[in-house]
């Protein structure tokens, strides 16, 4: 038989191994989380203002923002994420730098924060802009018309009529690329950033618990992942006030 007097002591030694304070890593990880949250948080933010611009762009711009609307969203959605992000992150940093030294100024270190949420956000925009264009086409457009017909400006008319009509159809899309950007934070590993993922590979590398480490970020990510969808569907439903559900639709 098992001895199982040693799962006591098996217990003490994950709970050890993740403990907040030292000689535990808990708090390791947890830092890396709130880290990977704000990058989330910034880039999810950064990518609506890219695809709002994007999307009106691709349907009321000029022949001109349409084409360079439709080259963005294409090159983006077809080179995958993370040579974007290696491109982005260092190309990038690079290309600042030499452009500050050619108007006369000194090179800047880029924050790895600022770094990962420009670089994201850039990658959230080309999807933001696809699906809240999609979302736009689905407003019934006698709504259009009939704001038309009273005399709204463009810009009134997106904040009183276009914005929040949309806004049902746009939920799940957007829903959607919140949960991918959560996970897309992983990539940043890849360059260095201290998020959950790169922080969680350094303590499973120093303590040899592969594992337990990586079981508990992944719970991390799961838990974020409920929380988010709790949040998303309390919107929704806040949105599709006055609405039919799905089930009434027929």
């Amino acid at each position: 038989m098992a001895d199982v007097s040693i799962i006591p002591e098996t217990l003490s030694q994950m709970l050890t191994l993740l403990s907040p304070s030292p000689p535990g890593w808990g708090g390791n990880l947890l830092r890396g989380l709130m880290h990977s949250l704000q990058i989330a948080l910034g880039a999810f933010g950064m990518g609506l203002i890219i695809g709002t611009l994007g999307a009106y762009g691709k349907l009321y711009g000029s022949p001109l923002v349409r084409d360079l609307a439709g080259i963005y969203t294409t090159i983006v959605r077809a080179v995958p994420e993370l040579v974007l992000i290696l491109l982005l992150y260092y190309a990038g940093t690079d290309l600042i730098n030499r452009i500050l030294e050619m108007a006369g100024y000194q090179r800047i270190d880029i924050s790895g924060l600022v770094a990962g949420i420009v670089v994201l956000g850039f990658v959230q925009g080309a999807y933001a802009t696809e699906v809240l264009r999609g979302a736009i086409k689905a407003i019934p457009y006698g709504e259009i018309e009939a704001a038309r017909a009273y005399g709204m400006s463009p810009i009134l008319m997106m904040r009183r009529i276009t914005l929040p009509s949309m806004l049902p159809y746009a939920l799940p899309g957007l829903a959607n690329l919140w949960l991918i950007a959560t996970k897309d934070t992983a990539l940043l590993a890849v360059v260095g950033f201290s998020e959950l993922t790169l922080e969680t590979r350094q303590a499973a590398g120093t303590t040899k618990a592969y594992f337990l480490f990586f079981m508990a970020a992944g719970v991390l990510y799961l838990l974020t992942t409920l929380f988010s969808n709790l949040i998303v569907g309390r919107i929704e439903k806040w949105a599709r006030r006055g609405m039919p559900s799905v089930g009434e639709a027929g």
